[in-house]
């Protein structure tokens, strides 16, 4: 025994001589004042925050272990300024994982993380209308490209860039003992970058979708049918009665197959994606594509606008959604921006992104101020 304690000791005291480690704190802070048109019949002003950013705080870590080998770590908190509460189920909602990088091979991770779309679209703005005002994201959010889709008990690959050549897979269980495929999911993506250009194709698919991944039809789309399903009902006083606000729809599946390239010429940057959604539940399929085209300008190093529309059809219901906006940067961490989105529902009431109550009709705009503040 006394052997034993020893060498772990030994062991212990050992390690700063031959690695080293560094942790990083860092975070987010995204505050404002947002005019909504019509939120259930009335307009509305108040003060919201993690918009155009998710508000977060987090830690990094790093230690090298020789040979091109590092071991790594992320814990990423989300939390709302307005209340100080803590977001996204947990205490690392946002992202949690250790895993093992590689110069050579690429970097693989354990934990709840990010699907392929979150990593090539998000994290890159290829869907503009969720970079200008942070609300424009594409219709109800389904495919997570105004907060990203988290998967949890999940194993991830990331490649090395090669020639300008990224790859990511990742693999999530479901945990349930007896059935290997219950609330399981997948994801894979590849990007490409070279000079003015970048391109990202990617694949998710989350199995038994509840939780945050979850769909409620009425309080994300606007609709109150769904793969031949009632899924909610207004009646003629505007009285809703949405039985899948608190507890998602209860599907088979929900998967996103998308695509986008982005061109950057002097100082304009064009951007283009298509995305689908696609739900099957009840023996049935229904899928929401999304097309989108965007451009961002470049006043100054300091200023710069967006211009975004979409395109958005599910079913007998389609969408258009205009986002305009501007940012200035007052310095390297500190930035303030404006702008507004007009959504317009045909079949539906209107909801600008997965933010706002639904309308009363098929009209929705939001006007928004704010700031952010990185650390």
């Amino acid at each position: 025994m006394k052997k034993s304690l020893l060498f772990i000791a030994s062991c212990l005291c050992a390690t700063p001589a031959f690695s080293q480690s560094s942790v990083t704190l860092y975070g987010i802070i995204d505050t404002g004042l947002t005019y909504s048109s019509n939120e259930g019949g009335s307009h509305n002003i108040k003060e919201d925050d993690g918009i155009n950013y998710g508000n977060r705080w987090g830690l990094t870590g790093t230690e090298d272990l020789g040979r091109g080998l590092s071991a790594i770590f992320q814990l990423e908190n989300a939390f709302s300024l307005g209340t100080g509460k803590q977001e996204l189920g947990g205490l690392f909602g946002r992202q949690a994982y250790v895993g093992l990088r590689d110069q050579t091979f690429g970097t693989l991770t354990l934990g709840h993380q990010y699907d392929a779309g979150s990593d090539f679209f998000i994290s890159t703005c290829l869907g503009l209308g969720a970079c200008a005002t942070g609300y424009g994201g594409h219709i109800g959010n389904l495919d997570g490209q105004l907060y990203g889709l988290r998967l949890d008990n999940s194993i991830k690959y990331q490649s090395p860039n090669m020639k300008g050549v990224e790859v990511e897979a990742l693999y999530a269980f479901g945990n349930t003992a007896g059935n290997f495929h219950q609330n399981s999911g997948y994801s894979g993506g590849v990007s490409y970058t070279g000079g003015p250009v970048y391109a990202a194709a990617y694949y998710t698919r989350i199995n038994n979708p509840n939780s945050f991944n979850g769909v409620d039809p009425y309080g994300q789309l606007g609709v109150t049918s769904l793969l031949g399903k009632s899924v909610a009902t207004v009646s003629a006083n505007g009285t809703v009665s949405d039985p899948y606000a608190s507890t998602p729809l209860n599907l088979d599946s929900k998967s996103i197959f998308g695509g986008g390239v982005s061109y950057t010429l002097g100082n304009v940057t064009a951007k283009v994606n298509v995305v689908d959604t696609q739900l099957k539940g009840f023996g049935q399929t229904a899928t929401l594509r999304v097309y989108e085209a965007g451009a961002l300008y470049a006043f100054s190093p300091a200023l710069h606008g967006i211009v975004d529309y979409q395109y958005s059809k599910l079913e007998s219901v389609h969408w258009n959604q205009f986002s305009v906006s501007l940012n200035y940067a007052l310095s390297k961490h500190t930035s303030v921006y404006a702008g507004t989105d007009v959504l317009q529902a045909h079949g539906a009431n209107a909801v600008i992104g997965d933010s706002f109550e639904p309308s009363s009709n098929g009209h929705q705009m939001d006007v928004r101020i704010g700031m952010v503040h990185m650390f």
